[in-house]
């Protein structure tokens, strides 16, 4: 029997799989058959193929570890749910569970804490827009809502003035801590005198009182000195506002952005080099708060993580349906998912697993989507054996951002499972049908 011919590839040195300092991404073939206990295989027999895993295990193990190191340097902490990173109701409800209160940045996310079953008063309302009618639900139940910009202080003025009633509010302030590029156009500018002129404008209102102030510097930060810097602007922001309106702030929110074990595009070391742990994120933190924590009634401390603590308890599984080779000598891989889930592919390169080991050499390949669209590319520069079709790949971490930014576009929308401590399976969102995206037209 005639061995099937099997084409030579020469790559060209400036191929895309190799930096300056060696290869970008894996450069061997890793395994996983299982996630927690369920072999791959019987997940897809079940759920089908793509299907999105999260690990329960991971979730609360993350949690107890970040919560635990930012206690030990500022035990009068807690620990805000960000909803836009993943608001599947089952997940929510685990770090809810877990003694987490919401952090939203729409009405939508606020509706979904509430229907969840979240007190008004356990509810933290960022982000840049909030109607008018959502800023009246928020007042009336009683959510800390962190003030974005002066139209919003004017609205929740009027609102007060209709109420006949006194309404304390946060400011989100942004300010240069080092990390570029600057995360300005949320909030208040501390540098240019616009978050003093706002605490200003509060002190001189009848309707209004400043409880607390807030930032966020960005997100997947990998320098833990710059929390360091942060707080430290923050803390002495806080001291002047206290001294202009002459009492103390209940609170200091200082947002999220740790970092996961995500590979981001452009760092040539590995996630487990790069990232700091949480334990740095905390001591960094802790350094400055040191003033408050000395207080007789110490401010309370926010932190709204997402990603660190979602990121790596989520997988996608998918498999291969096709292949071809391409014109410059990589093997192109067709999956069964694509950026339609997979919406982080654009800044950060997911562990590439397969459920069994394959024999034959690594060769460059690339991991594209079922899309009709040339942009649909899950990994471009990757370095696999010889897959067959149908052979299964395990995509991770993909917990944060992609279930809440995937689209409906061209493929429906996979099932999302999720395995329990006790090893059951729970379903946390059913595979989208035809009925569900006709559901809301109109003929």
């Amino acid at each position: 029997m005639k061995k099937q011919y099997i084409k030579p590839i020469i790559v060209k040195v400036g191929n895309p799989l190799y930096a300056k300092h060696g290869p970008a991404h894996q450069v061997y073939q890793q395994v996983r058959k299982e996630i927690d206990g369920h072999s791959i295989s019987s997940l897809v027999a079940h759920w089908g193929s793509p299907v999105f895993v999260f690990s329960e295990s991971t979730l609360r193990k993350k949690y107890r570890e970040a919560y635990s190191a930012v206690k030990q340097h500022y035990p009068k902490v807690v620990f805000g749910w960000s909803y836009k990173t993943n608001y599947l109701n089952g997940i929510c409800k685990i770090f809810h569970e877990e003694g987490a209160i919401a952090e939203v940045v729409s009405h939508f996310e606020y509706e979904k804490a509430r229907a969840l079953g979240v007190p008004g008063n356990q509810i933290i309302y960022n982000g840049p827009y909030k109607d008018q009618h959502s800023l009246k639900q928020a007042i009336l139940e009683g959510a800390q809502i962190h003030v974005d910009h002066f139209h919003e202080l004017n609205d929740i003025e009027d609102i007060a003035r209709s109420l006949s009633r006194k309404i304390r509010v946060g400011i989100r302030v942004n300010l240069n801590c080092g990390i570029y590029p600057l995360w300005s156009r949320f909030g208040f500018n501390l540098e240019m005198g616009q978050a003093a002129a706002a605490v200003e404008r509060i002190s001189l209102s009848s309707f209004l009182e400043l409880s607390g102030v807030h930032t966020h510097i960005g997100t997947f930060i990998l320098d833990k000195n710059a929390y360091t810097t942060a707080v430290k602007k923050l803390v002495q922001f806080m001291e002047e506002s206290e001294s202009t309106l002459g009492y103390e702030l209940d609170f200091l929110d200082l947002g999220g952005g740790f970092a996961s074990l995500s590979h981001l595009k452009g760092v040539y070391q590995s996630p487990e080099v790069v990232v700091p742990s949480v334990q740095d994120y905390a001591e960094a933190i802790g350094k400055e708060l040191s003033p408050l924590s000395k207080r007789r009634n110490p401010p309370l401390l926010y932190l709204e993580l997402g990603r660190h603590l979602v990121d790596e308890a989520g997988y996608l599984i998918t498999q291969v349906v096709s292949d071809k080779l391409m014109s410059d000598g990589r093997r192109s891989y067709v999956l069964d998912a694509g950026v339609n889930l997979l919406y982080t592919s654009t800044w950060y390169k997911f562990k590439i697993e397969l459920d069994q080991e394959v024999k034959g050499i690594l060769e460059p390949s690339i991991l594209n989507g079922p899309l009709c669209m040339n942009i649909d590319v899950v990994e471009e520069a990757t370095l696999l054996p010889r897959l067959k079709r149908y052979q299964r790949v395990i995509l991770s971490p993909v917990g944060a951002y992609n279930i809440t930014q995937s689209m409906q576009f061209i493929q429906y929308r996979p099932a999302v499972v999720l395995i329990r401590e006790d090893q059951s399976v729970q379903i946390l969102r059913r595979a989208e049908t035809l009925e569900d995206i006709n559901r809301m037209e109109k003929e």
